[in-house]
């Protein structure tokens, strides 16, 4: 093959890599390439980035909320980094697009059965959850279909992320925890001032000064790839960042800095938990911390959960909520709507040994 067919395929390869399970940059790519292929009247130029950088946004969207069921969150310039030297600048867009013309569509069909592939890996992570009893689910070895394969390794924080978040509601449901709000009655007079706010915002009135709600955990929703803030949240106060890769001293700061509150709760490595510490008294933010819980402590209490005193109570409950929360993170593509889509666009029916579509593409 040509070196700057090569060097286009490399460039896509990388990016495919360096995704998460969502693949919102290679969905965006493919699209541009197959209206640059099948929508002449959109006069698309693949070496001018401005005839398609804005509407390109809008082709990958309407394709991940059909097979995703949620767009990108993340920032403009975050979105725009796809189209930079380092990723997949125009000249090499247009490498790819005369591929993909000349093959009928091959690069599209290359990037979505790289889509499927990871989804299809997530399903057999899924079917774990799915298959496996209280007695049998160990969450080591959940954590490691994540860590082992390569493609779902860049997910591992909405995985962690959601492990944490199962046993966190569940947990914290199970016991009943309960939180008063009142106001103080001396400041009655400030309340009636301002009844309006009181009763819709606070919910709270002159003749009713006190309401119990039950305690819960909230995850705040999808986390964008550069985001290092709030994963979960408490509405009694708490909240939680979830840390699985290496924390060096700015990333710390980034986390803390980023979040207001003052009970903050990380959630890393056992290895991490004393470097995180460290980091944490040098820049002065140890007070803000509620408390650290490593990997371990969070598979001692699965396991306690799962098989423990109380596991009538909780194992069922914790399996079938993180079980709901991959499902509806990461819905499965491995459906008819998904292969009705690669057979309406002529996808299955495309060979190139250079493309590799019947193998796992290099995952």
């Amino acid at each position: 093959m040509p070196h700057n067919l090569e060097k286009a395929k490399n460039a896509l390869d990388s990016i495919i890599k360096k995704s998460r399970i969502h693949l919102y940059k290679p969905i965006q790519i493919a699209e541009i390439l197959h209206n640059a292929r099948t929508q002449p009247d959109l006069k698309i130029e693949l070496s001018n980035l401005e005839s398609y950088r804005t509407r390109s946004k809008q082709w990958r969207d309407v394709i991940s909320i059909q097979f995703l069921g949620r767009v990108s969150t993340s920032s403009a310039k975050f979105q725009d980094n796809l189209f930079e030297k380092n990723a997949m600048p125009p000249h090499l867009l247009s490498i790819l697009g005369v591929e993909n013309q000349k093959n009928n569509g091959i690069v599209e069909a290359y990037i979505y059965h790289a889509f499927e592939n990871k989804h299809l890996q997530l399903d057999n992570a899924l079917n774990y959850c799915l298959t496996s009893t209280k007695e049998s689910f160990k969450l080591e070895n959940f954590l490691n279909q994540f860590w082992l394969q390569v493609g779902l390794k860049r997910s591992l924080d909405k995985i962690f992320e959601m492990v944490v978040y199962s046993l966190f509601e569940v947990l914290t449901t199970s016991i009943n925890v309960k939180i008063d709000i009142y106001y103080d009655a001396d400041k009655k007079g400030i309340l009636k001032e301002f009844s309006e706010f009181s009763d819709k915002v606070l919910n709270l009135t002159a003749s009713k000064n006190r309401k119990t709600l039950d305690a819960h955990f909230h995850r705040v929703g999808v986390t964008n790839a550069a985001d290092r803030g709030l994963d979960m949240y408490a509405n009694f106060g708490s909240v939680v960042q979830i840390k699985h890769l290496s924390l060096d001293k700015n990333l710390a700061e980034n986390i803390v800095t980023s979040i207001t509150a003052n009970r903050i709760i990380i959630v890393c490595k056992s290895a991490e938990k004393e470097v995180i510490n460290s980091l944490l008294n040098q820049i002065g933010w140890q007070a803000r911390i509620q408390s650290i819980i490593t990997i371990d402590e969070l598979i001692n209490w699965y396991d306690k959960a799962l098989i423990g005193q109380y596991s009538e109570l909780l194992g069922e409950r914790v399996i079938s909520t993180l079980s709901e929360e991959i499902k509806n993170e990461f819905p499965s593509v491995g459906n008819n709507d998904f292969q009705n889509f690669k057979e309406n666009r002529g996808y299955s029916s495309l060979k190139s040994e250079y493309w590799q579509i019947n193998t796992n593409n290099g995952e």
